[in-house]
């Protein structure tokens, strides 16, 4: 075989091999990076090449084609298996092609992580087996990140086996000319997420207002009740900045994805938009990747081949479960590996909704559903050749083309896309991921806490659930209202994963079959509402230190949802599946298990769940949701941590247990951490962040920059914005509070911050500083 290094920069090195002689060309869906300009060295010793950059020492023997990879110190992290390289040679569609596989060694000792999101509620992927074909609830980026500091990225497309064996671990692929993989030395697993945004692109910023809570359901059926819903929560005083319509406000199934408004209970969509924008919320809608057959786009694809003729959502034309085959619905998927299809696609969404103020995209069906499926729906042709080739990077081809072009036609409303799927270099397009039509048990919100965090470790820093879960109807059986709002098994199981969602980069409300809305749960005064309108109002006032972690993500290539092992070297927390850190200050440990109510094995899946007639009667229980509880949660090593909700100071490397309450989870503060509190407000940007609490927290010497622009818009890609850096040093116990550096339109030029430091011993001490942009201590 032909084998080929290329350094892409001195940490990061791409391996292609190919059988000896073919010809190819391989031009990445994902990587965009041009490789630099690296300087290396070459040295033989017989069969063994040794290729050195600064930070990578790849040994390439030249007799059978095995790659090593080692530190600049020579110790080996990466090994490929004597003789793990393989080909074999297969038709594709009509195409002599290869099945391509790779195989390595790694030690016994080392945890790996990432390749996307899977719901399988474990952490590390050891002695795992995964089949990685997009689906709605499993996303695959095939990036492995390794407690060694290496990342490898398999750059293949088609359907692929990973395995993890005591032996060897391997990627194979279904269809490829090449061998393509690239190793990146990062050093940790911040250095290797670093490495692979360089390789496959920066995450942008959103809006502010996309960080404040988000209200949707399956679906409002009218322009009234959508419009209705942000009214109420107004009226409340209960903080909301968006709000979101799914399906079917085009009308029937025909009329799939039509981008209009042709469903009479939305009579003016133009004034509905205004409306919600008047009371100061945001409206995202949902599109999909496929189109009814007598809509536009439809049959202005169809004749130019633009469509993917095999079974997806919906396999009706009438909406009713089980679908009625008899009226098959006649919609496909278009092919978004087509730029020109993904021009007319862009030119429909533009036209019919772009135009009339929508705030962004809810893209359902990224991946996209594949129902019914045949062996033979893989030779179906697209631009980039079988869609057996392409398989895996529709989800990236579909986002990216609406991202690339709103971005061609506007600069002062930001891209924001919800999307159900993903794929490596996604990060890019301004889009945050959602765990797709997950299930409303206390499993399924156990599974979610490591679903998200593999997937942050894939390179890909923003992600969200439905909170609540999507199919919630086993909860409406057996109780008295019929809607399960009321049932005290769902309201408990909605309230910890409320909890959950206020750490996650979205929080949003969303789900079928039970509403969400806050006021369905009760009202103001009793344990739930008051539960739920405590976790939305903390989110609210966690603003600034969440805008400021998302402008680390866009500068500095963090992560929000962080695994333990990313910042702790605690043998203990390697393969913790239930705790987090949400920036580098806050460790989240969710309740993820019943305290007040049976906990009920519910298991739906995308196509059982719509079935609203299932036979099964949940036993309703008087339940007092006053009662205190106690949860136990295991502190990393490394560190003293504070409890949030008490200040109470505990030491690393030890379980406690914790006494717990309906609206309170276990929340703990690392020690040295520097926290902007924002005022209370309603949306997002009602108030100005004038008077911002600054809470330190003792133990430790800290630092945080408190980042701030125009909330919207893409002038912070040209310096239009400001940061303030706070340090903190212990030993003296002073807050310094730097230059400020940068400026924007309608920047505050004097502010005051209201110092709070958190003592060791619990107590604090309180100072208001005039801050005026220039260098202040406070002692």
């Amino acid at each position: 075989m032909d084998v080929e290094v290329q350094f892409y920069s001195s940490q990061i090195v791409r391996i292609l091999k190919s059988p000896l002689g073919s010809k190819f060309k391989k031009e990445s869906l994902s990587v965009i990076k041009t490789p630099e300009k690296v300087a290396f060295s070459i040295n033989q010793n017989g069969d063994l090449l040794f290729i050195r950059s600064a930070n990578v020492k790849v040994d390439l023997n030249l007799k059978n084609g095995q790659v090593s990879f080692n530190t600049p110190n020579n110790q080996l992290f990466l090994n490929e298996t004597l003789l793990g390289s393989a080909f074999t040679e297969c038709n594709d569609a009509g195409l002599k092609s290869y099945i391509v596989s790779q195989s390595f060694t790694l030690n016994k000792d080392e945890n790996i992580y990432g390749l996307g999101q899977q719901q399988r509620g474990k952490l590390s992927l050891r002695n795992v087996k995964l089949n990685m074909v997009q689906g709605n609830t499993d996303d695959y980026v095939p990036l492995l990140v390794s407690t060694k500091g290496y990342g490898l990225f398999w750059d293949n497309y088609s359907p692929t086996v990973f395995e993890d064996k005591s032996d060897s671990t391997f990627f194979r692929s279904d269809i490829g000319d090449c061998i393509d993989y690239y190793v990146m030395y990062g050093d940790n697993a911040d250095g290797v997420i670093a490495q692979m945004r360089d390789l496959t692109g920066q995450a942008p910023m959103f809006p502010l207002w996309t960080y404040g809570f988000w209200q949707s359901k399956e679906r409002y059926k009218s322009q009234n009740e959508l419009v209705g819903v942000v009214k109420k929560y107004r009226e409340l005083g209960v903080p909301l900045d968006g709000i979101i319509q799914d399906w079917q406000y085009w009308g029937n199934n025909y009329l799939w994805n039509a981008m209009e408004f042709l469903n009479t209970e939305f009579p003016e969509p133009k004034k509905m938009i205004d409306d919600i924008h008047n009371m100061n919320a945001h409206l995202i809608i949902s599109i999909w990747s496929s189109f009814g057959p007598q809509t536009k786009q439809f049959r202005e694809m169809e004749p130019k081949g633009m469509l993917l003729n095999f079974g997806t959502w919906p396999q009706s034309g009438l909406e009713t479960w089980p679908p009625n085959r008899e009226y098959p619905s006649g919609v496909q998927p278009y092919d978004p590996f087509n730029p020109e299809a993904r021009d007319i696609y862009w030119k429909y969404l533009n036209k019919g909704l772009f135009s009339l103020g929508i705030d962004g995209w809810w893209m359902d069906s990224t991946e996209p559903d594949h129902l019914d499926f045949k062996p033979s729906d893989f030779d179906l042709k697209t631009y980039l050749g079988s869609f057996r080739k392409v398989r895996n990077a529709f989800p990236l081809m579909a986002v990216g083309g609406v991202s690339d072009h709103q971005r061609g036609v506007s600069s002062d409303k930001r891209v924001f896309i919800l999307t159900r799927s993903a794929f490596a270099g996604q990060q890019r397009f301004g889009a945050n991921t959602w765990s797709g039509d997950v299930n409303s048990s206390w499993q399924s919100l156990r599974n979610q806490i490591p679903a998200g965090l593999n997937f942050s470790l894939s390179g890909i820093p923003y992600w969200n659930t439905d909170i609540g879960g999507f199919f919630a109807g086993s909860y409406n059986r057996g109780w008295n209202d019929g809607t399960g709002a009321k049932n005290p098994l769902y309201q408990e199981l909605y309230v910890r994963w409320l909890q959950f969602g206020t750490f996650t980069p979205m929080m949003r409300s969303h789900g079928t079959d039970v509403p969400r809305e806050i006021y369905n749960f009760g009202k103001k005064g009793e344990p739930i509402f008051d539960a739920i309108e405590k976790s939305i109002n903390l989110r609210y006032s966690l603003l600034p230190y969440i805008y400021s972690t998302a402008w680390s993500v866009t500068k500095g290539q963090s992560t929000i949802m962080r695994a333990l092992m990313m910042d702790f070297d605690d043998k203990n927390v390697a393969d913790l599946n239930n705790e987090y850190m949400f920036g580098k200050s806050f460790l989240v440990a969710p309740i993820v298990t019943a305290q007040y109510t049976p906990e009920t094995v519910i298991k739906t899946d995308e196509n059982s769940g719509w079935n609203k007639n299932e036979k099964k009667d949940n036993k309703t229980v008087a339940v007092d949701f006053t009662q205190p509880k106690s949860a136990k949660t295991y502190l990393p090593a490394g560190t003293t941590w504070f409890d949030f909700w008490t200040n109470t100071k505990y030491n690393g490397g030890q379980e406690i247990t914790l006494a717990t309450s309906i609206d309170k989870m276990p929340l703990f503060v690392k020690a040295g951490s520097i926290i902007p509190f924002g005022p209370a407000v309603q949306f997002a940007t009602e108030k100005k962040w004038d008077k911002l609490e600054i809470r330190v927290y003792e133990g430790a010497n800290g630092e945080f920059s408190l980042y701030e622009d125009e909330n919207d818009n893409y002038n912070y890609e040209k310096g239009i914005y400001s940061t303030i850096t706070f340090k903190w040093d212990d030993k003296s116990k002073t807050l310094t509070i730097a230059d400020r550096k940068g400026t924007f339109p309608g920047m505050l030029a004097e502010r005051k911050f209201h110092v709070v430091k958190i003592a060791a011993n619990g107590n604090k001490t309180e100072k208001d500083v005039v801050y005026k942009g220039k260098k202040v201590s406070v002692k």
